[in-house]
């Protein structure tokens, strides 16, 4: 592969996350195409984004602000599913599968964020 995010193994786990979400909102009411839809898979797509933006900084401390960014916008998206689930357009079971998922990428951020604060 040529490109840097490609050799971080929590970018390729962001861009699954991504997946998962765009599963989750698919069978949202048409209706919110243009709200929690679109919202909860910009954020979702955002994150390895992020990642991958950050990879092409030349300094440790600005790959670190774009991680930072990316570690939000899975915040944005469990709070965002949160919503989802209390309107009924997702499962309880989803929700916590999405946060099981959520969990793990969280902390695969942190321990980046560590890694480039050294």
């Amino acid at each position: 592969s040529m490109f840097r995010f490609e050799k971080f193994d929590v970018w390729h786990r962001a861009v699954e996350f991504a997946d998962i979400v765009y599963a989750d909102t698919r069978s949202f009411p048409s209706d919110e195409r243009f709200g929690l839809t679109s919202q909860m898979r910009r954020a979702a797509v955002s994150i390895s984004s992020n990642i991958a933006e950050g990879t092409s900084r030349s300094s440790d401390r600005d790959f670190s602000r774009f991680v930072e960014i990316a570690y939000g916008s899975l915040m944005e998206v469990v709070s965002q599913a949160v919503v989802a689930m209390r309107q009924e357009f997702m499962t309880v079971d989803r929700l916590e599968a999405l946060k099981l998922k959520a969990e793990a990428l969280a902390r695969m951020l942190s321990g980046l964020q560590a890694t480039l604060k050294k």
